[in-house]
This record gives structure tokens, C-alpha cells and sequence, in this order.
């Protein structure tokens, strides 16, 4: 069995760095590289404070950490050398990591072999990506109880009231002198349909955890010199986007991420729709549009101080039959020209803001949080689907629970309802990873990176 290495610390210098081995020689090459200050003995779970050599040149002062199988992130024999946080210094204890006996990790390696080795299943190994990537506190909350093991442990109960149906149909089968057939029939219908209950709770957790996972993408919309860079720069906090008096300076998109209750936004200032005859204007008033088309929520932005315009109305036009908030900027003047009557008829929520006085943010962020629910998103305890794969196979394994009970309504041969109840057990277990191709444990694998 190889010893594979790695640095898991991000490129860059900083205050540290890691170098990870693992496997059975971990510890025969770290003690060709590696002089501690105390001789003794190798202890389970301890840190040793020594030096890094090559010959007999100190390369780095270290201190190592010590993991014996099975009690490691692998179940392996495992190291980690914390050196000081140089590029340099980092890529010099890794070559001789590899020098003496290591082989590079490939990307998402170590997390790999926790897997094959049967410490985390699938589910929970995706979940460590998704930890590392989360982009706000509720998606860092809902990969950690993935992690937990709260999709593995409802995964095995509904597998378990599964199980008990193919007992069943598989000794009638077994023992056809027995008359137990139209008892196992009156099991499995009760059975399935409060599996196909389980699974459906799981499938509607996805729309919360879509929203978790990818963020609110947000496309702000308007006319030129409507105000929209402003309140990009007010939501940021800071000169993001260029501010003019000049119209059609924005030509192109501009996004940035912000969080609302725990929730990431994607926000995207886009350029002012209007008709024009400039072609390099035409591209960016294009590229507004398609973002609006895409977007999850569009915040249309409409000027105070003037009245509707042909090209306010195509604005109208778009959010019409969207999911959408409708600002009304530079509250703060007195001549109001805007017909705000006009606006009202669209039945969107409505804001007055001063963008340029920041000015009415707080009220938007309770308006988005009101339409999308986010107060409602409960992730202490609970099971929510954020992985599009996993809402595959339970779309899957509900569409097998279906047929197998319209089989069992149909009086069909039991041996036929038992190929439909394992279709359902190889849709759950590809979840956990039991039953799944080593091409799809690869691809899911490649997307980690290197170090974990």
C-alpha cells in the first residue's frame, strides 16, 4: 500500500504551512527527514517539536503530529508536519516527502482512502468538500451535519423498512407452501408508501438547500444613471462599482457575494437597459437581459425624481411575471414625479432608498428574507439536501417506490415487485456509496483538492 503527501495548507505565504503523509511507511520517512529534540518514542496523537533535514542542513524548524492507525482521517498510519507557511519552504519538505519513499496525493486522496476504508461513507465524504467551499454560515452548518452523518443515518432507516419488505417477498418466493403472499402484499403497500413519505420529505429539503449551497443570484436591473451602482456600493460597503452622472457607463456585469441571515447572494449590477444605438452599449444592455432571465430574484431599481419612461416600462415588462423587489431611489428629494401607481399594480414589494445615503438597505434585506423564507430555513438537527446528485437517485428511488406499489396494485407475480424494491436499495445505497461506480467516486473525488 502506498504512502502518499501532500501540502494541505492553501498556496500563499502564511504564518504556517501542512505536510500530510499517510500511509504504512509514514513514519519510516519521516524519520529519515525529521530530528526531534526528545528521542522517545513514537505516541499516538502528539505533537513533536524538532527539525526538518536534508543531510545535514536544518531545512526548517517543525513541529510533527502524530496519527496511528486506525485512529487517523484515513484509518492509516498519518503525519502532519506544521513548518512555517513559505511556498518554498512547503515544497521543499514535500520533495523530500517523495524522495524517500512518498508518492503525491492525488487531489482529494486522503479523504479517498477514509472512504474506501470504510471510516466515512459517500455522503459524508462529499460533505467535506462542501465544508471547504461553503460560502455562508448556513451552508457550513448544513455540510456539518452531513458530515455527522445525519443523510447516512435517515438513508439506513428507510433502507432497513425497505429490507424488511424483500425478506418477506424472498420467503414467500423461498417457501411457496406457506400462504403469505397477500400478507406480504398488505406489508409492503403500508411500507412503501411511508418510504415514498421519507423520500419526499428528503426531495423537498432540496429547494431550502439549493438556496444554501448556490446563493440568491441577484440581478440588479434598471435605466441608466437609475442608481444601480450606487446600491451595489451601499450593499458592499464600499466603491465597487463606478459612479457618474454620465449614462451607460456600465457596460458590463459586475458580481460580488454578500450574506443575508447566513444565506450567500450573488449580486450582479448590470448595465442600464435602454434602446441605443451604440453596438458596444447593444452587447451590455444584452447581457443584462439574459442575466435577468436566470436570475433568482431581480431587484428593479426605478428613479423618484422622473416619471416613467418607455424604457422604465420594458423594465415593468421583465419583472412582471418574476420573483422580484422594486426600489424607488432618491427617497430623499422632494419633487416625487415617479407614478407610483404604476408600480403598485404589479403587486412586488416596494421600497423608497437613497442609495447614494445608503439609505433603506436594511428594509431590502428584510424584504429578501421574507420572500425566500430564510428564517424559516431550520438546519440545527436536520436532514436538507444540497447535493444535486443525491436529489437524483432519491427522485429515483421515489419514481421505483411508485412502480413497485403499482405492481403490487396490479397483481404481479412477487418476484416482480422484488427487482423493484432492489432498484430502490441501489438508489440509496449509491447515496452512501455501497453500490456505486468507481468512475463516479473518481469524478466526485477529482473536484477536492489537493492536501485533503
Amino acid at each position: 500500500m502506498k504512502t502518499i503527501a501532500a501540502i494541505s495548507t492553501a498556496l500563499g505565504n502564511g504564518g504556517i504551512g501542512i505536510v500530510r503523509m499517510s500511509g504504512e511507511d509514514c513514519f519510516k520517512i519521516l524519520d529519515k527527514i525529521f530530528k526531534p529534540k526528545s528521542n522517545s518514542d513514537i505516541k499516538p496523537y502528539t505533537i513533536k517539536y524538532g527539525h526538518i533535514y536534508e543531510d545535514n542542513n536544518i531545512i526548517d524548524e517543525v513541529l510533527v503530529s502524530y496519527f496511528v492507525k486506525p485512529k487517523s482521517y484515513t484509518t492509516e498510519n498519518m503525519c502532519e508536519i506544521n513548518s512555517h507557511g513559505s511556498n518554498v519552504v512547503l515544497n521543499k519538505i514535500l520533495q523530500l516527502c517523495l524522495k524517500n519513499g512518498a508518492v503525491l496525493a492525488e487531489p482529494g486522496e486522503f479523504t479517498k482512502k477514509a472512504f474506501l476504508n470504510g471510516r466515512i461513507d459517500l455522503s459524508q465524504a462529499e460533505s467535506v468538500i462542501d465544508i471547504i467551499n461553503s460560502k455562508s454560515e448556513k451552508e457550513r452548518q448544513a455540510s456539518v451535519n452531513q458530515l455527522e452523518g445525519f443523510l447516512s443515518k435517515e438513508i439506513k432507516k428507510i433502507k432497513k423498512d425497505i429490507l424488511s419488505i424483500l425478506t418477506d417477498i424472498e420467503a414467500s418466493i423461498d417457501y411457496p407452501e406457506y400462504d403469505i403472499e397477500e400478507v406480504t402484499n398488505n406489508k409492503a403497500i403500508s411500507v412503501l408508501n411511508n418510504v415514498k413519505d421519507s423520500l419526499s420529505k428528503l426531495e423537498q429539503t432540496f429547494e431550502n438547500g439549493k438556496i444554501i449551497k448556490n446563493g440568491i443570484k441577484t440581478a440588479i436591473i434598471g435605466t441608466p444613471n437609475v442608481g444601480k451602482s450606487s446600491l451595489l456600493n451601499a450593499i458592499l460597503k464600499e466603491d465597487r462599482a463606478i459612479v457618474s452622472q454620465y449614462e451607460g457607463t456600465t457596460r458590463d456585469s459586475i458580481e460580488e457575494d454578500i450574506s443575508v441571515n447566513g444565506v450567500p447572494l450573488r449580486i450582479v449590477d448590470t448595465a442600464g437597459i435602454r434602446n441605443t444605438d451604440n453596438e458596444i452599449e447593444k452587447i451590455g444592455i444584452k447581457k443584462s437581459k439574459n442575466i435577468a432571465d436566470s436570475a433568482d430574484l431581480i431587484i428593479a431599481i426605478f428613479d423618484a425624481s422622473r416619471k416613467l419612461s418607455k424604457d422604465d416600462y420594458d423594465i415593468i415588462d421583465i419583472i412582471k411575471d418574476r420573483k422580484a423587489i422594486i426600489l424607488i431611489n432618491k427617497k430623499d428629494i422632494y419633487d416625487k414625479k415617479i407614478e407610483r401607481d404604476k408600480l403598485e399594480e404589479l403587486n412586488k414589494p416596494i421600497i423608497d432608498i437613497s442609495a447614494l445615503n445608503k439609505d433603506g438597505i436594511n428594509e431590502l434585506y428584510e424584504e429578501i428574507t421574507k420572500l425566500f423564507k430564510l428564517n424559516e430555513i431550520n438546519i440545527n438537527n436536520e436532514v436538507i439536501i444540497t447535493n444535486i446528485r443525491h436529489l437524483d437517485l432519491i427522485r429515483r428511488a421515489k419514481e421505483n417506490v411508485e412502480n413497485a406499489i403499482n405492481t403490487i396494485n396490479s397483481n404481479m407475480p412477487i418476484d416482480i415487485i422484488s427487482i423493484n424494491i432492489k432498484d430502490i436499495i441501489d438508489c440509496l445505497n449509491s447515496i452512501t456509496g455501497e453500490s456505486t461506480s468507481e468512475d463516479i467516486i473518481n469524478d466526485i473525488f477529482s473536484k477536492f483538492c489537493l492536501g485533503k
